[in-house]
């Protein structure tokens, strides 16, 4: 009998992979994306929301693959993504680039327009594309996207996406075992971009729009994910920003990343390092995601 392997919280036993071998000798002319789809069926493999894990249980059947588990299917060109030097450019849209002074109060009222899988989509990706330093990025997994406008105008563009895995100093900080960390990680969101756009020059908007949106995430992210949150992080480029929006909303400094991402086997330095900074959206967050008291 072969071993029991896990990913991503999942214990995969010898019967499951006699199942899979089985299901794809069963479907010899589907991709490995339609052989993802039929196994999250077949073990109902789904997120809270309903919706199937099959990104995640694609990884694992690769996993599988490379381990010499299961003999996969020849990957299809056509299903193959663009190296990252081709990748499909997003093409600008243009907005009001008048510059804005005064006070937050000459703005109000603001508005958060939760955009993704609407028509305001491709705004938000133009506008992270051509003015936030690191671009655009497709985020995987659970994420919302927002644009704050102003009177009709945008003001501001926020991404939170599923949290990384393993963070040393935040694992640390919430004080869970591992276990429970895979269990409970669903409940934290990242903040991957946040774009307050270059001509919007009125001072403390930058965390103002943080504090309101601690507020706001968590009733869209339970509405759109059926599970809620309780912790939110981010990371924050200590070679550009000292995180100051972040500290003047109330967030924590939780510590720094390692630098050496989550494929290093060299164990050195090989991207900038980053600070981590964490804001809890309960008191007793770390009840709630199996960690111990501080």
């Amino acid at each position: 009998m072969e071993p029991a392997i896990r990913y991503r919280g999942r214990v995969v036993t010898g019967e499951d992979i006699a199942f899979i071998r089985e299901l794809i000798r069963a479907h010899p002319e589907d991709s490995r994306w339609a052989l993802s789809k039929k196994l999250c069926q077949a073990w109902n493999w789904v997120q809270p929301n309903g919706a199937l894990r099959d990104m995640v249980c694609r990884g694992l059947m690769l996993k599988l693959h490379r381990g010499g588990h299961i003999q996969l299917p020849a990957t299809r060109l056509s299903n193959l993504p663009a190296p990252s030097s081709n990748r499909k450019k997003i093409s600008l849209i243009e907005v009001d680039q008048t510059p804005i002074h005064g006070a937050i109060s000459e703005l109000a009222p603001l508005e958060f327009r939760q955009v993704r899988r609407t028509p305001s989509e491709a705004l938000f990706n133009s506008l992270v594309e051509h003015h936030h330093y690191l671009g655009y990025c497709q985020p995987v997994g659970e994420h919302l996207k927002y644009i704050i406008y102003s009177k009709d105008r945008p003001i501001a563009c926020l991404a939170w996406s599923s949290a990384p895995r393993h963070i040393g100093c935040r694992d640390r900080f919430i004080g869970w075992p591992k276990e429970m960390r895979e269990k409970h990680l669903s409940l934290i969101a990242c903040n991957t971009r946040y774009l307050l756009l270059p001509w919007i020059r009125i001072p403390h908007l930058a965390s103002h729009v943080l504090g309101a949106m601690a507020r706001i995430l968590p009733r869209d992210w339970e509405r759109v994910y059926n599970h809620p949150l309780h912790y939110l992080e981010t990371f924050v480029d200590t070679e550009l920003f000292a995180g100051t929006c972040y500290r003047a909303a109330n967030w924590i400094y939780i510590g720094q990343t390692t630098g050496r991402g989550i494929k290093d086997k060299i164990h050195k330095q090989t991207r900038s390092i980053k600070a981590v900074w964490g804001y809890p959206l309960t008191k007793d967050f770390r009840r709630h995601l199996g960690g111990m008291p501080a």
